[in-house]
């Protein structure tokens, strides 16, 4: 048993889309987030980058007592993973890529035509590419970046023919030229676009990593015997910027969730 929260971090508001999937598996688990709001989008910055504000945050959430980090971003876990466990090694690190890759592995076959699409960062990295391989060498695979989608989505322009043209821009020719028949939504910003996808092409079966991500967590707690009995903390929800924003996608993507939400405003200087 650890009651001790489990510590969720993102560039910024997208690793939202994992804790629901969480809370519903997991009831009894308590989480602290930090969402990077101000520094958004990691995807177009530098390696060096991204690892300097990935450490600083993974020393606040060790500093908030958390028992596993999840690194809820994509663009993280492509290049910071494994020198955030080198970092913490008394604590398990969990990245979002390899879940996603492990279930696309274990559910395609040579007959199945795949997409990714991810961050800039993310898709240099060729990180899940590699991963998908180096479990299922045969399978047929097509990566594409998608730099603009993140700062709409931190804006809220989702429901809205922006987002939807700008969609198209990066996925008609995308989908038709690979004949693609499987999508990989390689950022966790995406989840909150996967309805304007999904109707615009219906015929792909989506693979999400933000709940892909889940059985990984519950595996790893219940191996080390430090699932939640008890939980003394609330949920808490942190941010570097405490943006109109942020807290709208809280209200929206908890508002089916019996949640309580603490808001704190960081400022990066103390961190």
């Amino acid at each position: 048993m650890d009651n001790r929260p489990i510590g969720f971090f993102d560039s910024g508001l997208g690793g939202l889309t994992c804790i629901p999937y969480l809370m519903k598996k997991l009831p009894r688990e308590r989480i602290i987030y930090f969402g990077d709001t101000a520094r958004t989008p990691y995807g177009s910055k530098a390696p060096s980058t991204i690892k300097h504000f990935s450490m600083q945050i993974a020393d606040f959430l060790v500093q908030n007592n958390v028992k596993m980090i999840v690194i809820a971003c994509n663009t993280v876990s492509a290049t910071c993973l494994d020198d955030l466990r080198k970092k913490f090694p008394g604590i398990p690190v969990l990245g979002i890529i390899r879940p996603a890759a492990e279930a696309v592995a274990h559910s395609c076959s040579t007959r199945n035509k795949i997409g990714i699409i991810g961050t800039k960062v993310t898709i240099a990295s060729h990180t899940y590419e590699d991963l998908i391989k180096s479990l299922n060498s045969s399978l047929d695979i097509h990566e594409v970046p998608c730099p603009a989608l993140v700062p709409l989505i931190e804006e809220g322009i989702i429901k809205n023919d922006i987002m939807d043209l700008t969609i198209r821009h990066y996925m008609d020719d995308f989908v038709l030229e690979n004949r693609l028949d499987t999508l990989v939504l390689g950022c966790t910003h995406y989840p909150l676009i996967r309805g304007n996808i999904e109707r615009m092409y219906p015929d792909l079966k989506i693979i999400d990593p933000s709940e892909e991500i889940e059985g990984s967590i519950e595996r790893v707690l219940k191996e080390k015997g430090m699932l939640a009995e008890d939980p003394e903390t609330e949920n808490t929800f942190y941010a570097s910027d405490l943006s109109e924003n942020f807290v709208r996608m809280i209200d929206r993507i908890f508002r089916d969730h019996d949640v309580n939400v603490e808001f704190r405003n960081l400022d990066l200087e103390e961190m």
